[in-house]
């Protein structure tokens, strides 16, 4: 795909080659007419290394450059996929060290709980507006609009001879500069509405005028966010996925520079300020790419906002406010925690957060691979290439499931090596570590649920019809969520509070999972669920088998170490002792790829 546009009033957006599986079947290459999505691993229930003649995605070639087609669409993904992976580690490496700064500095004091009280903000609006939200409403958009255009490019110009609308660019006049003005409203309410937030957030907060001040700074990531994810999503459905990948790492990047260089003289509210910077640098980061891609010529675009109705209602109230629902039930899963978590003693929210934060790295990697997908899943449902999309799903969820569950069976073992490694030094202490690592393993038995309620959320809303099952399934979850949470909170502590998040999202996994396939998309739930069962086994004797080896040696860093090559070697042992079609394929394919290269 090229990066580079005319800005030409012909030629508004870039000339690709329309999408592979967007093309009439006749022309399409032989290979590729049997399989428009070809597998990254196999599905469930599927013999390994199932793509068409034999092969999956990872082993596909590109067509040759003289052919005049497009890429090979597994390799493409194969490759997305890696450049995301490599981006999204960074980003999360700077996160470690982003959470390492504010420990040390702050420790798990009052400072720390009133930074992290405000920073519920810009996590909700992450979530809502880059990372689910803005991303299920706007990508299906995008996919159905790049269609549009695909199926238009035979008849370039109207009856009346003028050049034929671009979908693309009705959909960004319809929708960027009304979002802009209601993100901005939003952003000035919170400002002004802060003392009543923090009041609400958390009531039993030593400091609420800290948490305040902290509060403002962070409130602009109400705007900057919704530009952000406004971004990604069309960067997205144009296959073009490194600069929204990049976006963490400028946030983290913001958030350091501020918090190291200002702590010694504005305390906690550096970090927050921080927050503001990164934000700002998440809009920087893509704007190049956006602009190659969607120049907007400023002479029609006062004619491109009268065409505006024919795009509007694919982001109508009926299409935004079950996903809207959905976003808002699935955070308030964190606001339940910190709630509760502000009638214990000072610290308790610092333990959730660092638990949660370093626990949730195996979720992250495991989703990279729906986030590139996502597109091909919407482009798939689109075109009424169902069978397609189902495919494409079920092969989603298998590999997700795998690298979550190798990631549980790490956190399991090694929590508190882990946690002593990555923050135990300044004012976090022995006390914290020990606090936070049982917490961690405690949110590790959910981290399956809340992979899953990523991967098959993304489904749902991939068709740009309006569907309330999976606001339902959230808002299920989350009184599950605080129920459990009321019943264990003063029993159990900060423990308890992670036991009714696991249980929680745990149940809304598999609502989402048994409604998937009778509503959306024809997924084989109980195939689904066999699959993830062995894994789960695999885990299990994994993350014990970890358990067990982490005590025989002092050294955090040293256990540490060995721990990243037992816990993998049992995983996959396991896995084969138990006939996941997963592990056999992954091992399959990495010992073609070794003996290939000798």
């Amino acid at each position: 795909m090229s990066d580079t546009g005319t800005g030409t009033e012909a030629e508004a957006l870039p000339r690709e080659a329309p999408p592979l599986d967007d093309r009439p079947r006749d022309a399409l290459p032989q290979k590729a007419r049997a399989e428009a999505v070809p597998p990254l691993l196999p599905g469930p229930g599927q013999p390994p290394c199932s793509g068409p003649g034999g092969t999956t995605a990872l082993d596909a070639a590109p067509e040759p450059a003289d052919s005049g087609e497009a890429p090979g669409l597994g390799s493409f993904l194969a490759r997305a996929a890696a450049g995301t992976a490599v981006l999204t580690v960074l980003a999360a490496v700077l996160g470690l060290v982003r959470d390492q700064a504010i420990a040390r500095y702050f420790g798990a004091s009052d400072a720390s709980d009133a930074f992290l009280i405000a920073w519920t903000v810009p996590e909700m609006a992450a979530t809502l507006l880059i990372e689910d939200g803005m991303a299920l409403l706007l990508v299906p958009a995008f996919s159905l609009a790049l269609t549009r255009r695909a199926n238009a490019e035979a008849a370039p110009r109207t009856e009346t001879g003028e050049p034929a609308p671009d979908p693309v660019r009705e959909l960004v006049a319809a929708t960027l500069p009304r979002l802009c003005v209601l993100l901005m409203a939003g952003a000035a309410l919170l400002m002004a509405g802060a003392p009543w937030v923090v009041r609400v957030l958390a009531p039993g907060l030593a400091d609420p005028d800290l948490a305040v001040d902290c509060t403002r700074l962070t409130a602009v990531t109400v705007l900057t966010f919704g530009i952000t994810g406004y971004f990604s999503a069309a960067l997205r459905a144009h296959r073009s996925f490194l600069p929204p990948a990049g976006v963490y790492v400028a946030y983290n990047i913001g958030i350091i520079g501020m918090t190291l260089a200002l702590h010694s003289v504005w305390g906690v509210r550096a970090a927050a300020a921080g927050v503001a910077v990164g934000s700002l640098l998440m809009i920087l980061t893509q704007l190049p790419t956006l602009l190659r891609l969607l120049p907007l010529a400023r002479p029609r675009f006062t004619r491109l906002r009268k065409r505006a109705s024919r795009t509007a209602p694919l982001l109508g109230l009926t299409v935004l406010a079950p996903v809207v629902l959905f976003v808002v039930s699935r955070q308030s899963q964190v606001l339940v925690e910190r709630f509760l978590a502000s009638t214990l003693p000072a610290g308790a929210i610092s333990h959730l957060n660092y638990a949660q934060k370093v626990a949730q790295m195996p979720m992250v990697l495991s989703l990279m691979i729906c986030t590139v997908t996502f597109p091909v899943v919407a482009r798939a449902m689109a075109s009424g290439q169902r069978e397609k999309a189902r495919q494409r799903v079920e092969r989603d969820l298998a590999l997700a499931g795998m690298v979550v569950l190798l990631g549980t069976a790490v956190v399991l073992g090694y929590a508190p090596q882990i946690i002593e490694v990555l923050f135990q030094r300044g004012a976090f202490d022995t006390a914290d570590t020990e606090a936070t690592a049982q917490v961690m393993r405690v949110y590790a038995a959910g981290l399956l649920g809340h992979c899953l309620v990523g991967a098959l959320s993304r489904p749902f809303f991939s068709s740009g019809r309006p569907t309330w099952f999976p606001a339902f399934a959230m808002g299920t979850g989350l009184l599950v969520t605080m129920g459990a949470g009321y019943a264990l909170t003063y029993r159990c502590g900060v423990a308890g509070i992670a036991t009714a998040n696991a249980v929680g999202i745990s149940t809304t996994a598999l609502l989402l999972l048994m409604g998937l396939g009778t509503r959306v998309v024809p997924i084989r739930a109980r195939a689904v669920a066999l699959s993830l069962g062995r894994l789960a086994g695999a885990a299990l004797v994994a993350g014990a088998a970890g358990w067990a080896a982490a005590q025989l040696v002092p050294d955090a860093v040293l256990s540490l170490a060995a721990g990243c090559v037992l816990v993998p070697a049992v995983f996959f042992l396991t896995g084969l002792a138990l006939r996941s079609p997963e592990v056999v394929s992954l091992l399959a394919l990495i010992r073609r790829r070794f003996t290939d290269g000798r």
